[in-house]
């Protein structure tokens, strides 16, 4: 992570719900995307928490899927198949960073990030209800609080993992 400009701006601490919760998605995008700054492939890949199989690599690769699981297949009802979780490996977005490339993950992940926006502006209502087959309903709000939930929870294994890598500590704010 590079001294410079914060990736955390002023918030905005008076606005309306659904630029709130943009602004808030939007924020744990970049703290991710900041823990991974200036660190080589290895590193990217490296698991220092022996009893884990989490790396800043897999994490990445972790929310690229969970980008395209809510927005696409829920909010768009588009069918896309998952990215790296099958039946048989349910955590190959974290177990097989190995043999994966780290700029075509970052790639998808920033593929999957740009069409979930675009799903988001395009969707008006945040109680739109949103079903998938057996699955329970959820409305369009629930699912941007879930996907800040999501990133929060793993933003706090990014920044474990990063200071376990190589030191650095922070979460962006200035």
């Amino acid at each position: 992570m590079t001294d410079g400009p914060q990736i955390r701006t002023q918030v905005d601490t008076v606005a309306d719900e659904r630029s709130s919760l943009r602004e808030w998605l939007d924020i744990h995008r970049s703290v991710l995307r900041w823990k991974c700054e200036g660190l080589t492939p290895s590193q990217m890949g490296a698991r220092p928490v022996p009893t884990s199989s989490l790396s800043l690599h897999g994490l990445v690769r972790h929310m690229a899927a969970v980008e395209r699981y809510w927005f696409r297949n829920w909010v768009a009802g588009e069918p896309v198949e998952s990215l790296y979780w099958t039946e048989a490996e349910p955590d190959a977005d974290f177990d097989h960073v190995d043999t994966a490339d780290w700029a075509d993950d970052l790639a998808v992940w920033d593929a999957e990030v740009a069409r979930a926006r675009d799903i988001e502006r395009a969707e008006n209502d945040l109680d739109r209800v949103c079903s998938l087959e057996g699955r329970p309903d959820h409305d369009v709000r629930w699912i941007m609080v879930h996907m800040i939930e999501e990133y929060a929870r793993h933003n706090g294994h990014a920044d474990l993992i990063r200071e376990l890598v190589d030191g650095a500590t922070g979460d962006g704010w200035d």
